[in-house]
């Protein structure tokens, strides 16, 4: 195995996936984002990754990282759940929730949405296409404390 800043990294598990495999890979894709540590989580992608995130799209971990970096300074206190709902080969798609709350005004969010995750044969993610809405809720409504 090589480093894990290489682009031949490896990151099991490694297509094709069992349910195993993908409930393993998408409980890790939770808690690296629940570290909300912008090189831990770009670790997952290709070099040459490319996301839709909402309406953004972009290419490669560098914007990856950057782009996860300007999302927590916004989104503070954030909580991730991830649920696998379907995979096949080197194919997963997720359901997934998350909260935060907004500096200015200290409002909570409940940020709903669906993700397709596409991973080459090393485990690492060469595609994303996320979908996400948010839905303003009370500080006492809040379940992923």
């Amino acid at each position: 195995m090589t480093t894990a800043a290489s682009t031949t990294a490896v990151r099991p598990p490694l297509p094709p996936f069992t349910e195993e495999s993908a409930r393993a890979k998408v409980q890790a894709a939770e808690d690296a984002w629940n570290s909300r540590d912008p090189e831990r989580v770009s670790l997952a992608y290709t070099e040459d990754s490319v996301w839709r995130n909402r309406d953004r799209f972009l290419t490669g971990r560098a914007e990856i990282r950057a782009f996860l970096a300007e999302k927590w300074e916004r989104e503070l206190d954030y909580r991730l759940r991830k649920e696998l709902w379907a995979f096949t080969g080197n194919r997963i798609s997720v359901r997934f929730e998350y909260e935060w709350h907004d500096a200015a005004a200290g409002q909570w969010f409940r940020s709903h949405g669906n993700e397709q995750w596409e991973f080459d044969d090393n485990g690492l993610m060469g595609r994303r296409e996320a979908s996400i809405n948010d839905v303003p809720i009370a500080a006492e409504d809040r379940r992923l404390v």
